[in-house]
C-alpha cells in the first residue's frame, strides 16, 4: 500500500505521483518521498461502505475524515516517515483521472504543506481522500467526464519532503520547440502563485535563450514557521525586484525541456528554489495553453474607460459584472455573469461552470483558476489592480481575454 516515489506509476499511484516517479527515474530533481497508493484508499472506503451515503457527498466526506487509519496502515506510515528522517512533509493528492491530457483537475483536490508527525500526516491523508467528494471536485468531474471515466474515483496520496522555498512558481513548456517557455515566479512557497493570491513576475524564454520579463509588485509571500504557514508582507525594497534572474529563467527552461521529453509532451510544471537549487514539485500535461502576452501597442491604444490586465483565457464576452469577494457572495452569481474578484481560490472553480468570464485583481496566467477558465473556454483577464472597486456590481462590462482588457459600458 506504500510505494517509494521513485517507483510510482500512474496505474497504482495516480497521474501526479506517476509523473514524479518517472522524473525521479530519469534523474531529475524531485524531493524524496513515498505514495499511499490507491490500494490503501480502496481498502479504507470498502470498510466504510460509502454506498450508504449515495447522493450525500458531504456525509461521505465527513465519514472519511473522521475514520482513523487502520493500525497496520498507521504503523506503515510511521515507518515510511521514519525512513525520510521524520521531517516536515508535503501531503498532496494524486487522484485517478487527475493530471491527464484531457483534464488537469488543477487545484480541485486537497494538498497540505508543513505537515509533521504521524497523526497529522494521517489526518492529511484522510483529508486528501475526502476531497474527492468536495463540491468543487464533483463539479469538475461532472464538467469534464468522458466515456472512459469511472463513476468510482480513487485517490492516492503523495508524501514528500517539504521544501522551504525562497522562490517558487510555475512553468509551461511549449508545444512547439520554436515557441517560448512561459515562467511565473514569486517569493516564498508556491501556493501564492498557483492559487492566484499574488501577481507573479512573468518570463518568456525564447528558443535562442533570450529572456523577456515583466516584473510584478509582489506584495505578500507564504512561508513555513514550524508547522504553520504564514503570510507576510514583502519588504518594499524587494517587492519590485525580479524573483529570478535571466540565467535562472534559462536554466528553468532547459529543465522544462527535459521534463517534457521524459513525459512526452508540453508540461505544466511547479518548481521551487532552495539554497540556489531548483526542484520540481509537480508536472502535468498542458490541457489549455494561455494566450500570448498583450502587445504594448494594445495597452497604449485602450480608451480611458478600459482597464488593462494580463490575458488569461482567450475570447471576448459582454455581461453583467458580479463582484465576488468571498464564499458569502457565491449565491449571488447567476449564469452568464462575469466574476470580478480579488483572486479565485480553487474552491471557487464551480462558479466557472456558470460564469461567462472572469476578472481578478491578482494572479498569473499559469494559476489554477486561469487553467480551469481555459478548460471551460471562458475569457479571463488577470491582475487588474483594484478591479472590485473600479468596476460596479450589475454594470455591463466587456472582457477580452485575448488582449487583457476590461471595458465598462455603463459604469
Amino acid at each position: 500500500m506504500f510505494v517509494p516515489l521513485t517507483e510510482a506509476v500512474v496505474d497504482t499511484c495516480g497521474g501526479k505521483a506517476g509523473a514524479l516517479g518517472a522524473l525521479l527515474r530519469a534523474g531529475l530533481p524531485v524531493p524524496d518521498g513515498f505514495v499511499v497508493s490507491f490500494a490503501a484508499y480502496l481498502a479504507a472506503v470498502r470498510d466504510l461502505d460509502l454506498g450508504r451515503f449515495a447522493g450525500d457527498p458531504d456525509a461521505a466526506r465527513r465519514a472519511i475524515e473522521a475514520r482513523p487509519l487502520h493500525a497496520t496502515v498507521l504503523d506503515a506510515l510511521g515507518r515510511a516517515l521514519g525512513e525520510l528522517g521524520d521531517p516536515p512533509v508535503a501531503v498532496r493528492s494524486s487522484a485517478a483521472n487527475e493530471d491527464t491530457c484531457l483534464a488537469s483537475a488543477a487545484g480541485q483536490h486537497e494538498s497540505f504543506l508543513a505537515v509533521h508527525g504521524v497523526s497529522e500526516v494521517a489526518a492529511a491523508v484522510r483529508a486528501c481522500w475526502a476531497s474527492l467528494f468536495s463540491p468543487r471536485a464533483i463539479g469538475y468531474r461532472d464538467a469534464f467526464r468522458d466515456d472512459q471515466q469511472s463513476d468510482d474515483p480513487a485517490m492516492a496520496v503523495i508524501v514528500q519532503l517539504h521544501l522551504d522555498a525562497e522562490v517558487s512558481g510555475v512553468m509551461f513548456t511549449p508545444a512547439d520547440p520554436n515557441e517560448a517557455t512561459g515562467i511565473e515566479a514569486s517569493w516564498g512557497l508556491g501556493p501564492s502563485v498557483v492559487e492566484g493570491k499574488v501577481t507573479p513576475d512573468a518570463y518568456r524564454v525564447a528558443k535562442d535563450g533570450s529572456v523577456a520579463r515583466t516584473v510584478a509588485d509582489k506584495r505578500t509571500r507564504l512561508d513555513r514557521r514550524g508547522t504553520r504557514l504564514v503570510i507576510s508582507d514583502v519588504p518594499t525594497r524587494t517587492r519590485n525586484r525580479p524573483a529570478i534572474d535571466d540565467a535562472t529563467a534559462t536554466q528553468l527552461a532547459r529543465l522544462g525541456a527535459e521534463i517534457a521529453a521524459v513525459l512526452g509532451g508540453p508540461q505544466d510544471v511547479e518548481w521551487a528554489i532552495v539554497d540556489g537549487r531548483v526542484w520540481v514539485l509537480q508536472a502535468r500535461p498542458v490541457t489549455a495553453a494561455p494566450p500570448p502576452p498583450a502587445s504594448p501597442s494594445v495597452a497604449s491604444d485602450t480608451p480611458a474607460a478600459t482597464l488593462s490586465g494580463t490575458p488569461g483565457s482567450r475570447g471576448s464576452v459582454t455581461g453583467t459584472a458580479r463582484i465576488v469577494r468571498g464564499p458569502g457572495d457565491f449565491a449571488r452569481v447567476q449564469p452568464g455573469d462575469i466574476l470580478v474578484c480579488p483572486f479565485t481560490d480553487p474552491a471557487w472553480t464551480p462558479l466557472l461552470r456558470i460564469a461567462a468570464g472572469v476578472v481578478t485583481e491578482t494572479g498569473g496566467v499559469l494559476s489554477h483558476a486561469a487553467i480551469v477558465a481555459r478548460e471551460h473556454a471562458i475569457p479571463a483577464v488577470l491582475g487588474v489592480p483594484n478591479a472590485t472597486s473600479r468596476l460596479h456590481d450589475d454594470s455591463i462590462i466587456t472582457v477580452d481575454g485575448t488582449t487583457g482588457t476590461v471595458t465598462a459600458t455603463n459604469a
